[in-house]
C-alpha cells in the first residue's frame, strides 16, 4: 500500500492478511474479506487503522510533545544531526555524569518548544516512527534501582496527535 499526499509518501506492506482493496473515487475505498473468522476480522480492522494513520500522516502529519521532569538536577538536552537522522543527547539526568544518546528514526524532526521551557516537539509523517522515537527518549531517561514513586524524573509525553489537532495526555 502506497499513500501519497502533500507532506510526502508512505509505503507499507500487508502480506500476512488476505484482503481486497477497491478504490472508489479519490476519497473512498472499500476493503473486503470473505469468510473471515473473528481474529481475521480483527486483523482487517487493524490494517484499516494503519491505512487511516498513513492518510493522516501524509495530509496533516503527527506531533508528539515531551516534557522534562526533574526535582533537583536540571536535565540538559542537546539536539544534533547525524547524517540524515536527528540525535538527542541527555546530560545530568539525576546528577549522573553518563551521557545518554538517542538516535531518532528516519523522517522524525525534533525541535525545542518556544512557548514552554522544558519541552521537545517531535514531528513526522509516520505515526509509528514518531511514537517509537518518543518511546526511545522516554526509555533513555528511566530511573533504575530507586523508588519510582519518589523519583519521578524523566521525559514524558505531554501531548500527542495530528499536527493540526494535538490532544493532551496528562
Amino acid at each position: 500500500m502506497t499513500v501519497k499526499g502533500p507532506k510526502g509518501t508512505l509505503k507499507r506492506e500487508f502480506k500476512t492478511v488476505n484482503f481486497a482493496v477497491e478504490l472508489r473515487g479519490k476519497r473512498s475505498m472499500k476493503v473486503d474479506m470473505w469468510f473471515g473468522n473473528r481474529k481475521q476480522k480483527a486483523c482487517l480492522r487493524t490494517v484499516c487503522t494503519h491505512i487511516q494513520n498513513m492518510i493522516t500522516g501524509v495530509t496533516k502529519g503527527f506531533t508528539y510533545k515531551m516534557r522534562f521532569a526533574y526535582a533537583h538536577f536540571p536535565i540538559n538536552v542537546t539536539l544534533t544531526k547525524e547524517g540524515t537522522n536527528d540525535t538527542v543527547e541527555v546530560r545530568n539526568f539525576l546528577g549522573e555524569r553518563r551521557l545518554r544518546r538517542v538516535i531518532l528514526h528516519d523522517g522524525v524532526k525534533i525541535t525545542r518548544s518556544d512557548a514552554v521551557k522544558d519541552e521537545l516537539v517531535l514531528v513526522g509523517n509516520d505515526l509509528e516512527k514518531v511514537s517509537s522515537s518518543a518511546a526511545l527518549l522516554h526509555e533513555a531517561c528511566l530511573v533504575r534501582n530507586k523508588d519510582i514513586r519518589k523519583f519521578l524524573d524523566g521525559m514524558y509525553v505531554s501531548e500527542k496527535g495530528a499536527t493540526g489537532a494535538v490532544v493532551s495526555v496528562i
